[in-house]
């Protein structure tokens, strides 16, 4: 049994041959379901929606941050996949004294590649696990980087009551950069801090992009948030192509490119 070092710096003694697996988090359950782990899939959240077959047919074991331990551990797991921003530090570390447990920590696109790689590693997927990485990698390549005058300073907002931004240093972060945008967020506050009404319109973003995820916002957000920014363009954008990790990166240099290339005619 191989001892392993996950993303957060934590040994896990990993099976020769994996058999069953818990994942903890979406990005990481689609993943292994597009590496071809179907069958090796034991327990996922109440999150993990794609694929839709997936989440019909694979037992859920609670939410991200709201974990079924008893759950996990009945499901007799050989390997538990876990993200340090997304589970709870506690739950995660109780869980470990009884199940190997191998927590991702995903701050930019080559951390998600290295993820990808070392879950190809674990389960003997190693093929399909470059193939992948391979295709994500050129698909964000092909993007470019925007000229300096023609990128947008950009606030992009997580959370409707508190106001929640991503931040530098976020996943998030490293893909509106991807994107062409320019973060307004400032540091030194942690990776999604609170601001007010006023604290988002001092930061003087031109786009307010309001995320589909983790808040739903929707349609009938956008008069609300045109009224109380009328100074500021508000946006809608796909959450999940905006921070999930896992294989759902080869769909969201494609949107970048069309988000971009409207918001640039405008």
């Amino acid at each position: 049994m191989p001892t392993l070092t996950d993303q957060t710096g934590y040994d896990v003694n990993v099976p020769d041959e994996v058999q069953r697996i818990v994942s903890l988090v979406p990005s990481q359950s689609e993943l292994l379901w597009d590496l071809g782990l179907a069958g090796k899939l034991a327990g996922i959240t109440k999150f993990c929606i794609h694929p839709e077959e997936m989440f019909r047919t694979i037992p859920r074991v609670g939410g991200t941050k709201t974990l079924k331990l008893d759950a996990i551990r009945s499901l007799r797991p050989d390997l538990v996949l876990a993200n340090k921003e997304e589970n709870e530090r506690m739950q995660i570390e109780e869980l470990r004294e009884s199940c190997p447990v191998w927590t991702s920590d995903i701050s930019d696109l080559g951390d998600s590649l290295e993820m990808i790689r070392e879950v190809g590693m674990m389960t003997k997927t190693m093929d399909a696990a470059y193939d992948l990485m391979g295709k994500i990698g050129d698909a964000f390549s092909v993007i470019g980087p925007l000229p300096l005058g023609k990128k947008r300073r950009a606030a992009y907002v997580i959370w409707n009551d508190p106001i929640m931004l991503a931040a530098p240093g976020s996943f998030i972060d490293d893909m509106m950069t991807r994107c062409g945008f320019i973060n307004v967020c400032p540091t030194g506050q942690g990776r999604y801090p609170s601001v007010t009404t006023e604290g988002l319109r001092a930061l003087r973003p031109e786009l307010i992009l309001l995320s589909s995820e983790p808040f739903p916002f929707k349609e009938k957000h956008l008069p609300e948030w045109q009224e109380r920014f009328p100074e500021i363009k508000s946006v809608l954008v796909d959450g999940e192509l905006f921070s999930w990790y896992g294989s759902r990166l080869l769909h969201s240099p494609e949107y970048f490119k069309g988000l971009r290339a409207m918001l640039l005619q405008e």
